[in-house]
C-alpha cells in the first residue's frame, strides 16, 4: 500500500490513530482511499473501481471506520451502521477475518460480524437484538432481514452500504432482488450512502445507474428520496499482468475439451509455482482435472478440488488450508472467482477456453493480491479454436479491454417477492412502494399497470387463481394498507426468500405401459433436455434413446436402436462465449497479417482452411455444405456461443424439414453448427434460410411445443413465491413435488389466462436466458445479406471439431479414446486430401 497521497486532496483525511496504523506498517494511504474518505465525509454515494492488491476492500471500510472511531461513547444504544453485501458466503466471512485485524490493531470499538447462511441459529438471533456495528452479508441474507418485522428498527441507523464485486450481482434476478431492497433501505435509512466496489467494470455507467437512487414522476407526493448521483472513484492502474499461452509438445489438438494433452505440462507448472489455483468452467471438468493431477502427482504435492457441488464443510476446509499456505493447487470453478485474499497464489491456469476477457481478469487477479507485481496467468487451450479465443483474450488483456453486461430491466416475479417481503415486515401503501420501487435502477420504468398487476398476483395469484385460498398471501385492512395475511404466510415467506434457483435433477428411465415409468437408467440435468421435444433422439449412458416424455421428475425414454441421434452431445462450458471475445476471434481469423502470432500448427490449420474452403470477412458468416458417409452436412460458422447456436439450430431445423432435405439431427459448440440430413442442402435459398422471421412463428411455435416454457415457468414460480420450496418444521421440498405443482398450475394460466404475470415472466426469461433469443437476433441481423456459402465435395479443416463432436458420446466403454482418436485421425486426413 506504499503510495503519495494526491496533493489535490485535503489534508488531515485520516485521524492521527489511523494515520499512524498505516505508518506502523510502512504503507502510505493510496489516493484513491483518500478519496473514498472524502466521499464518505460528504455522504456522497461512490463507486471505486481498482485493481486487484490496491486496497479496495480497505478503502471501501475506511469511512465507516472513522465515523465509528469517531461517534461519541455516550450514543448508546448503538445499531447497525455499515452493512457489507458480498455475493459469496466465503468471501463475507474471509472480508470479517481480514476487517477485525486493523479494528484490533488499532483499539477501535467496532464490532464487525458476518451473518451467512451458515452462521449458527444463537448468533443470528442474538444479531437482529443486538446488531454489531458493521454486519457482513449476502444478497439472501439481506431479502430475509428486510422481511422481519423489526426491520425499520434494526436499519433506522445505518450510514452505508457497501456492495463488494458489484459486476457480478447488477446483471442478474440477484441484482434486481438486492437493487429493490437497497430502495428499501433507503427509505427506512435516508441518509445512507452506497459504496460499490470492483476490479472488472467495462462500462461504469451501467453500474452506476444499478446502484444509484433514481427520482421519477411521484404518484404520491412528497416523494420518497431526490435523485443522487453516483461518483466515480478510480484507483491506480496496477502492473500489467503476465499472461501466457501452453503450447503441449509444441502442438493444439484439433478438437476436445477438456485439455488432457497438456495436464503432464499443467502439474510441472504448478510444480514450479508457489501455489496456483487451477480454474475450469465446469463441475465435470474440475473432477476431471483433479484426477489427472493427481494421477500424474509422483510428487505427492498437496493438491485440493473447490466447487459447487461439494459439501459446504469440504469447502471450508480447502479455504482454511489455503489461508495457511498448505496447498501447492486447487482445481476449481468459479466459485473461486471472487476477492478471497490469498497472498501465497502466485499462478492462474485456465483450462480450456476463457469464454470472457472479464471474467478472465477477475482469476488472474487472484494471483499475488499486490499492486505492484504482476499477476502470471497461464492459458491451456483445448483445441485449436479455443487457441484463437485464448489468444483474442489475451490481447483483450493486454488492452484492458473488458466484456461487460447490458443494463436489464428489471423482473416482475422478483419484485413479487420483494413486494411479499415488504408487507412481511409492515402494511404498506400502494402508492409509496411503487415510487419506492422506481427509485431502484432496473425498476425506474416500471409501469403503474404492472406494478397493480404484481401486487393483484401477490394478494390473489391472478385472475384464474383468485378462487383458490391458498394464493391469497396478503390482505388490504380498513386503513387501505396492504398487510400479510397471517404469521404461518410470513414464515412460510422467509424460509424461501432469494432468487437463485438450482437446476433439479431428472431420473431418466425406460417408458413402461400406461405411461409410467420403469427402470432407472439415471439421472439428468432438466436443462439438457429442455431443447428436445417428444420423439427426438439423444445420447445417455452410451445408448441412444428416444424421448417418450417428461412427468413431473422422470423422464420416458424408449432404446432408439441405432437411430443418429438428434442431439448427440452435451459437452463444452457452461459459460457462452461473450459476443465482445467472440467478435475478436473473427477478426484475428480474418487478418491474415494477424496470424503470426499464433503457433505453427494452428496457423496451418488456418491456411489450408482457406485454400480448401474460405475465411470470412469478421461480419460474415461461412455456411459450408458437403456429403460425408451416406449424410448431407449443413456446417455453419457464427462464433455466438452453444446456446445462439442451439436455438438456431432447432429453429433451422424446422425450416429444413418443410424444405423436403429430410434434416436428422444437429450438433452445436461455441463456434460452428452442423446439419445433417438424408438430401443434399447446396440447393437452398440460405439468405431466406436465416432470414429473421425464424424468430416469430417458428420461435412461438417451436415454444409452445417444448419442455422449455413449462421449465422457465417453474424458476419464475419460484422466485415469485407461488410454489414454495420449504415449509416450517419440514425438510426442502423435492424437485418432484415442485415440478408436479408447476405443471399443473402452467397447464391451467395458459388456458384461462395466457397473459398472466408470471407467463410473461417465463416468455422473458427463455428469451434472455434459455435461448439467447437477443443475441440470435443480433446475429441473423449481422449476418443478413453477408452468408458466404462454400459447397464442398468432402469437410473442411474447420468443420473437423464440430464433427467429431458427433461422435464423442457415441463411444462407450473403455475403447472410446482410441476410437474417437482413430476418428479424428480420419476426418483431418480427409479434410487435408
Amino acid at each position: 500500500m506504499a503510495d503519495a497521497a494526491d496533493p489535490a486532496l485535503p489534508s488531515g483525511l485520516l485521524p492521527p490513530r489511523f494515520q499512524a496504523w498505516f505508518e506502523a506498517r510502512g504503507w502510505r494511504p493510496r489516493p484513491h482511499q483518500l478519496e473514498m474518505v472524502e466521499k464518505g465525509r460528504q455522504g456522497r454515494h461512490a463507486l471505486l473501481i481498482a485493481p486487484t492488491g490496491g486496497g479496495k476492500t480497505l478503502a471501501g471500510f475506511l469511512p465507516s471506520l472513522i465515523e465509528l472511531a469517531e461517534r461519541p461513547p455516550a450514543n448508546t444504544p448503538r445499531g447497525l451502521h455499515t452493512l457489507y453485501i458480498s455475493p459469496l458466503k466465503a468471501l463475507a466471512v474471509d472480508v470479517e477475518r481480514n476487517l477485525n485485524a486493523p479494528i484490533l490493531q488499532m483499539g477501535l470499538p467496532v464490532v464487525a460480524e458476518s451473518r451467512t447462511g451458515d452462521t449458527g441459529v444463537a448468533r443470528r438471533q442474538r444479531q437482529r437484538v443486538k446488531p454489531p456495528d458493521i454486519l457482513l452479508t449476502t444478497p439472501e441474507q439481506l431479502a430475509l432481514l428486510c422481511a422481519w418485522e423489526g426491520a425499520r428498527l434494526f436499519f433506522e441507523d445505518l450510514r452505508c452500504v457497501i456492495l463488494d464485486e458489484i459486476h457480478t450481482l447488477h446483471s442478474s434476478k440477484r441484482g434486481d432482488l438486492l437493487a429493490l431492497d437497497l430502495a428499501r433501505l433507503q427509505q427506512l435509512a435516508p441518509n445512507m450512502r452506497r459504496v460499490g466496489l470492483s476490479a472488472t467494470v467495462d462500462d461504469p455507467e451501467v453500474i452506476k445507474a444499478w446502484m444509484g437512487v433514481h427520482a421519477a414522476d411521484v404518484v404520491s407526493p412528497p416523494p420518497v428520496a431526490t435523485e443522487r448521483g453516483v461518483d466515480l472513484v478510480l484507483g491506480p492502474a496496477g502492473a500489467e499482468p503476465v499472461v501466457d499461452i501452453l503450447l503441449s509438445e509444441g502442438r493444439v489438438p484439433w478438437a476436445g475439451h477438456t485439455a488432457q494433452h497438456a495436464m503432464a505440462e499443467v502439474y510441472d507448472a504448478i510444480r514450479k509455482a508457489r501455489t496456483a489455483l487451477v480454474f475450469v468452467n465446469t463441475r465435470f471438468q474440475a473432477e476431471f482435472a483433479f484426477q489427472e493431477l493427481w494421477r500424474l502427482n509422483d510428487d505427492a504435492l498437496p493438491i485440493a478440488l473447490h466447487h459447487g457441488s461439494l459439501a459446504a464443510e469440504q469447502r471450508r476446509k480447502v479455504e482454511a488450508a489455503m489461508a495457511r499456505g498448505e496447498l501447492r493447487a486447487v482445481v476449481c470453478t468459479s466459485t473461486l472467482d471472487l476477492g478471497i485474499d490469498w497472498g501465497d497464489v502466485d499462478l492462474v491456469i485456465q483450462l480450456a477456453s476463457p469464454k470472457g476477457a472479464s471474467r478472465m481478469v477477475q482469476r488472474i487477479g487472484r494471483a499475488n493480491h499486490r499492486l505492484d507485481e504482476p499477476s502470471r496467468a497461464l492459458f491451456v487451450p483445448a483445441n485449436r479454436f479455443e487457441m484463437l479465443e485464448c489468444q483474442a483474450a489475451r490481447e483483450a488483456i493486454a488492452e484492458n479491454r473488458l466484456d461487460g453486461d447490458p443494463p436489464r430491466v428489471g423482473a416482475l416475479d422478483v419484485l413479487a417477492q420483494h413486494v411479499m417481503g415488504c408487507a412481511c415486515s409492515e402494511p404498506f401503501d400502494m402508492l409509496a412502494l411503487y415510487d419506492e420501487v422506481r427509485t431502484a435502477g432496473p425498476y425506474r420504468d416500471l409501469s403503474w399497470e404492472d406494478f397493480e398487476q404484481v401486487v393483484d398476483f401477490v394478494s390473489t395469484g391472478g385472475y384464474a387463481l383468485k378462487t383458490y385460498d391458498r394464493f391469497r398471501r396478503i390482505v388490504q385492512g380498513p386503513d387501505g394498507r396492504w398487510r400479510v395475511r397471517n404469521a404461518q404466510i410470513a414464515q412460510r415467506h422467509r424460509l424461501n426468500v432469494g432468487a437463485i434457483v438450482s437446476p433439479a435433477m431428472l431420473s431418466v428411465r425406460i417408458a413402461g405401459r400406461g405411461g409410467r415409468g420403469g427402470r432407472k437408467i439415471g439421472e439428468i440435468e432438466e436443462g439438457m433436455l429442455e431443447m428436445l421435444d417428444p420423439g427426438d433422439t439423444f445420447v445417455f449412458a452410451g445408448q441412444v434413446w428416444a424421448l417418450e416424455a417428461v412427468t413431473n421428475l422422470d423422464v420416458l425414454v424408449r432404446p432408439a436402436g441405432d437411430k443418429d441421434p438428434k442431439m448427440p452431445s452435451w459437452g463444452g462450458s457452461k459459460f457462452a462465449l461473450s459476443t465482445y471475445l467472440a467478435k475478436r476471434v473473427r477478426q484475428l481469423m480474418f487478418d491474415e497479417s494477424h496470424w503470426g502470432v499464433l503457433p505453427l500448427d494452428t496457423r496451418e490449420w488456418l491456411e489450408a482452411q482457406r485454400d480448401r474452403s474460405m475465411i470470412v470477412g469478421e461480419d460474415e458468416m461461412l455456411l459450408e455444405t458437403f456429403p460425408h458417409g451416406k449424410r448431407h452436412f449443413l456446417v455453419c460458422y457464427p462464433f455466438d456461443g452453444r446456446l445462439a447456436h442451439t436455438t438456431l439450430a432447432m429453429l433451422l431445423t424446422r425450416r429444413l424439414e418443410r424444405a423436403g432435405v429430410g434434416p436428422l439431427g444437429f450438433v452445436c459448440n461455441d463456434y460452428a453448427m452442423a446439419v445433417w440430413a438424408l438430401n443434399p442442402m447446396d440447393g437452398l435459398d440460405f439468405d431466406e434460410l436465416f432470414a429473421q422471421d425464424m424468430l416469430g412463428d417458428d420461435l412461438e411455435a417451436w415454444l409452445a411445443e417444448s419442455f422449455m416454457m413449462k421449465r422457465a415457468f417453474k424458476g419464475c414460480a419460484i422466485i415469485a413465491g407461488l410454489i414454495e420450496r420449504r415449509f416450517p418444521g419440514e425438510q426442502q421440498k423435492t424437485g418432484r413435488q415442485i415440478t408436479f405443482s408447476t405443471d399443473l398450475i402452467y397447464d391451467v394460466l395458459r388456458r384461462h389466462e395466457p397473459d398472466h404475470l408470471l407467463l410473461r415472466c417465463a416468455r422473458a426469461d427463455a428469451a434472455t436466458g434459455l435461448i439467447d433469443v437477443a443475441r440470435l437476433a443480433q446475429m441473423l441481423a449481422r449476418i443478413r445479406g453477408r452468408i458466404r456459402h462454400a459447397p464442398l465435395d468432402h469437410l473442411s479443416p474447420f468443420s473437423v471439431p464440430i464433427l467429431l463432436e458427433i461422435g464423442k458420446e457415441r463411444s462407450p466403454g473403455g475403447a472410446s479414446d482410441l476410437m474417437l482418436a482413430e476418428a479424428e485421425a480420419e476426418l483431418i486426413s480427409e479434410a487435408l486430401s
